[in-house]
């Protein structure tokens, strides 16, 4: 009994188009001609086809199915390693699960962490942008005493958000007085918010680096120049970065 190529896509559950690309990629014996120029497949050939099947629907990738070939007399090993992959598999979606549920519970934008999607609406869009910057050098204490920091926004932050960029010198120093008691005391109950690139998994040199270039793109001169008040007033104090 031979079957056509069509014959044997329908008893083995699939189609034409797979059948030829198992015999393209090695996966599947090309057989004879009949002396009509069609190709005849038997048992044999249903068989490996059953298996291929089998296999890719078990989430075996067809590159890896060939090599299990040799795995007939002990399979154990081949299925363990197929098992922890699916494992693997499994507990990532699980995380994007969890992540897209608390996304879309306080309706935050897809690329914020997390932990930040509860008050992600509430920071600008250089703050998320930062925020961004930041989830790539900090790490992952750093990143949280930012986070907690976030959570006790004042009236100051706001006001920072939407300074002018041509704000006076008297509404730059008004601000930076301001802003220096709520960093310090930020500092004070965060530690690791003082250098937040020392534990840098970038390294503290790279981490800086992107951090100067991420605040003078992101924020306007008058933002830049309350930063450095803000910080030669925590000098003065002895409690600079």
């Amino acid at each position: 009994m031979a079957w056509s190529t069509r014959q044997l896509a329908e008893l083995a559950g699939t189609t034409v188009k797979a059948v030829r690309h198992y015999h393209e990629t090695g996966l599947l014996d090309v057989p004879e001609r009949a002396s009509n120029g069609y190709k005849q497949y038997g048992v044999a050939h249903l068989v490996r086809l059953v298996q291929i099947k089998r296999l890719s629907d078990l989430g075996v990738p067809l590159a890896q199915i060939a090599a299990m070939e040799h795995a007939d007399e002990e399979p154990d090993e081949a299925i363990r390693v197929l098992d922890a992959e699916l494992e693997a598999t499994i507990e990532r979606l699980t995380r994007i699960r969890a992540e897209l549920a608390v996304l879309l519970r306080h309706r935050a934008l897809p690329e914020v962490p997390p932990a930040f999607a509860p008050v992600s609406r509430d920071l600008s869009e250089a703050k998320r942008s930062l925020l961004m910057v930041y989830s790539t050098i900090f790490s992952e204490e750093s990143l949280e005493a930012f986070r907690r920091a976030l959570a006790d926004r004042d009236e100051t932050e706001d006001e920072f958000d939407h300074l002018p960029a041509d704000a006076d010198d008297a509404a730059v120093d008004s601000l930076a007085e301001r802003m220096a008691p709520v960093v310090r005391r930020a500092r004070e109950r965060y530690p690791s918010a003082v250098d937040p690139t020392a534990d840098s998994p970038r390294g503290s040199e790279l981490a800086k680096s992107a951090l100067a270039h991420a605040a003078v793109e992101l924020y306007n001169p008058a933002q830049l120049r309350v930063l450095q008040r803000t910080n030669e007033l925590l000098e003065q104090d002895g409690d600079g970065a």
